[in-house]
Order: structure tokens, then C-alpha cells, then sequence
């Protein structure tokens, strides 16, 4: 099992995502979004980044969908997060299980995670645009996504 980035891996931060945003739902873009910038915050303008900043990051986010869902369905599986339609298209939520599971896990790790996941679910993705900004991060320098909020 390679546990860098494997679906437990992403499976716990994505959890994390949707315990900080609970009640409110966020889409597969906004996750993916989300997990990047509580990994690499710093770049973003925010707390010291929890993995190192290598030139290469910005293939993370193309790479990622697909592990994240796999993840996401392991969520569901446990009952922690669930599926659903809105308005919008299909987006996930943490079920009220899923806070609950994130407060048992004291890892220093999980710590740094969860104070990330707070300033990026609450101070920076309500002022950016997550797909100009996924664009950008996919077609660009990895540092020159400033510019692309709102």
C-alpha cells in the first residue's frame, strides 16, 4: 500500500474538509481545491504549509480527483460523509458521525490539518473562485495563482 496520498491519506483530510464546512456541503472541486491549499497554505498566503514546496506540486491537483474519490467512498462506506444532490450538481457532507470521528484523532499531523482546514474552509475559499484558481494552479508556475479570487 503506498501510504503517501493514497485514499486513506486523502480520506482523512477530506473528512477534516467536511467536519470544518458541516453542516454545508462541498463539491469534488472544492474539495480537491481545499485539500490542496491546507497542504500547501503557505502559497496561498496562509499558515506554514504542512508538505514541503517542491516544483512539481501543481501536478498534485490534476492527480488528485480520482484518488479523492476513492476516498470519499470509503467515507461513505464508514457512514462519516454522504453523497447528495443540490442544486448544483453532487456534493458530499460530513454526516454527524464524521466531527465526531475527526475529534478522536489527536496525531500531531491531524492537529496541524484541522487548524489549516479551519483558515482555509473559513477566511480563504469564501473570497475564491475555485475553478479560475484550479485552472490557473493546473496551467501555471505553481506560485501564480494570486490574482485569482473572487
Amino acid at each position: 500500500m503506498k501510504p503517501l496520498n493514497s485514499p486513506l491519506e486523502i480520506g482523512v483530510r477530506a473528512l477534516v474538509l467536511l467536519s470544518e464546512s458541516h453542516p454545508d456541503a462541498l463539491d469534488l472541486a472544492q474539495l480537491a481545491l481545499l485539500d490542496h491549499a491546507v497542504l500547501h497554505s503557505e502559497e496561498f498566503d496562509g499558515p506554514p504549509s504542512l508538505h514541503p514546496d517542491l516544483p512539481a506540486r501543481s501536478g498534485e491537483l490534476g492527480l488528485k480527483r480520482t484518488v479523492l474519490e476513492q476516498a470519499l467512498l470509503v467515507l461513505i462506506r464508514a457512514g462519516l460523509a454522504e453523497l447528495e444532490a443540490d442544486g448544483t450538481g453532487l456534493v458530499y457532507r460530513a454526516t454527524e458521525r464524521g466531527p465526531a470521528f475527526v475529534d478522536i484523532l489527536e496525531a500531531p499531523y491531524v492537529l496541524r490539518l484541522r487548524e489549516r482546514a479551519e483558515w482555509a474552509v473559513h477566511q480563504w475559499a469564501p473570497d475564491t473562485d475555485v475553478r479560475g484558481t484550479t485552472r490557473s494552479l493546473l496551467a501555471a508556475h505553481p506560485s501564480s495563482c494570486e490574482g485569482h479570487r473572487g
